[in-house]
């Protein structure tokens, strides 16, 4: 729901009759007629992403097909103060694409080149249509593999603009660690050929500011992203995938704690509440005990080292009353096991069919994640709404998914509140209100309270600078 000024500044698109008198032949003229769509429904399937928000349709999609085109549109928008909104695979789940103004939605699926591939480098330089798993297929033969997998098959630049990360970020980092690079394209159409120099791709460099991490998560509200140069990673040639149920919710985490203190290098850990394990059981035809579990994985050069990993593991869960440690090298059984668990937000909306997702993240310090996940499952538990909890535990990220009876105002309320306690408690301790979804349209209230109010302005004045006429993705991260 949006409030404030953000809710007072919404229009609606009854503007369209006069975008379409005095804007479609200019963009047509830019992208060509059969690149610019107008009608209801192409309009309304890009008025929204994944995200329990209202569809806020744009005025006008349009599907560049080069830079040029990215930049000359922006130009025209910001000469004309026209909401601009770009538009990767929709799989956000913060209404960060939802076009709360109106105006043009900026398809970038079309741009989808893989432009450079430097094996030697590590690294590869890909256009904002490419998805995570279209650059792993195209690296399939090459021995190497991008590592940043938030679930959904996200567009590589999307995840750029939206600070992802996911299951592998315990070891190989977010997207932000995975960036060499980037080309963007300003509100004013200027093409900024390379955030760290044209054509660059340094490992690391101390050489003025650091552009490319200002626009990682900046959600399209300072510049379109039009290809990033992302870090690659040496395909593991073994892995071994485990899972291991818990009686409770302290247990299983104090065994990541555990883990992550003896610097047993583990790819992934993964935390499923007992009401996630039962939605995926029946989701995904699963067996598992309906306990509090998780899920782990262990990467190496060698059989013996992935299964010294998961012995040490193993030790380590049984020791903190874990249970039926199963672990495997089967190829086709641990695809099962992740698809499952990268499957988790449809299980738990297809335990309530009919209902909205609405899903909240938050991130807190190691040492909080116990009592946290454990206050929030009473929580929720108390309010007697479904929700779940999921979360990349490694790293003290995790996820409530609930499922909302969008016509039931007091069901909205209960979890509009549920979301609230989880980021005041997150807050409280020292965490963030998002660790990968993004701000989006639903957290934008929360950044005066994490970040301060002298912090809070010199983003708003950065903001400012790169987009004076405050045309790029209006009304997300920052309400201006």
């Amino acid at each position: 729901m949006l409030r404030g000024n953000a809710l007072r500044r919404c229009f609606s698109s009854g503007s369209l009759k006069n975008v379409t008198e005095e804007l479609i032949p200019k963009l047509e003229s830019i992208l060509g007629v059969e690149n610019v769509k107008t009608s209801a429904s192409v309009r309304e399937h890009y008025g929204h992403d994944e995200s329990h928000f209202r569809n806020y349709p744009p005025d006008v999609v349009v599907t560049p097909q080069c830079v040029e085109q990215v930049s000359e549109v922006a130009k025209f928008a910001n000469d004309r103060r026209v909401p601009l909104i770009p538009f990767g695979t929709g799989t956000g789940i913060e209404g960060g694409v939802n076009a709360i103004r109106g105006g043009i939605c900026m398809d970038l699926k079309a741009m989808d080149e893989i432009k450079e591939l430097s094996v030697e480098n590590f690294d590869c330089v890909v256009q904002p249509g490419v998805t995570r798993k279209a650059l792993n297929n195209f690296l399939r033969d090459t021995g190497l593999w991008f590592s940043v997998d938030p679930g959904a098959d996200a567009s590589v630049c999307g995840m750029v603009a939206t600070g992802a990360s996911g299951t592998n970020t315990v070891r190989y980092g977010t997207i932000i660690d995975n960036v060499r690079n980037l080309e963007v394209v300003l509100a004013d159409g200027t093409i900024l050929g390379g955030t760290r120099g044209k054509g660059r791709r340094p490992r690391k460099s101390s050489a003025g500011y650091n552009l490319t991490q200002l626009f990682v998560g900046s959600e399209g509200t300072l510049g379109v992203i039009t290809s990033a140069c992302v870090k690659l990673h040496a395909r593991p040639a073994f892995i071994s995938a485990a899972v291991c149920a818990f009686p409770d919710v302290k247990s299983a985490v104090q065994s990541v704690v555990e883990t992550l203190q003896r610097s047993i290098p583990i790819a992934r850990i993964e935390f499923l509440d007992s009401a996630q394990i039962e939605a995926c059981n029946s989701y995904s035809n699963l067996n598992m005990a309906k306990a509090p579990t998780l899920f782990l994985e262990f990467h190496g050069s060698a059989e013996s080292e992935v299964a010294q990993q998961a012995q040490f593991v193993e030790d380590i869960c049984h020791s903190n009353k874990g249970s039926d440690f199963k672990w495997s090298t089967e190829q086709d059984e641990m695809n099962r096991l992740w698809t499952a668990r990268h499957n988790a937000w449809y299980a738990a909306l297809s335990q309530r069919p009919g209902r909205r997702g609405f899903s909240t993240d938050v991130c807190v310090p190691i040492s909080h994640l116990a009592r946290v996940v454990d206050e929030t499952r009473k929580d929720i538990d108390a309010s007697g709404v479904f929700g779940t909890i999921v979360g990349h535990v490694g790293d003290g990220n995790f996820h409530c998914i609930f499922c909302v009876d969008e016509e039931d105002p007091k069901e909205r309320a209960a979890v509009q509140q549920l979301s609230d306690n989880v980021v005041k408690r997150a807050l409280a301790v020292g965490g963030t209100c998002t660790g990968e979804h993004g701000i989006g349209m639903g957290k934008v209230n929360y950044l005066k309270e994490e970040l301060g109010e002298s912090t809070l302005n010199v983003m708003k004045a950065l903001k400012r600078t790169l987009d004076p006429n405050g045309i790029l993705n209006p009304g997300k991260v920052l309400d201006m």
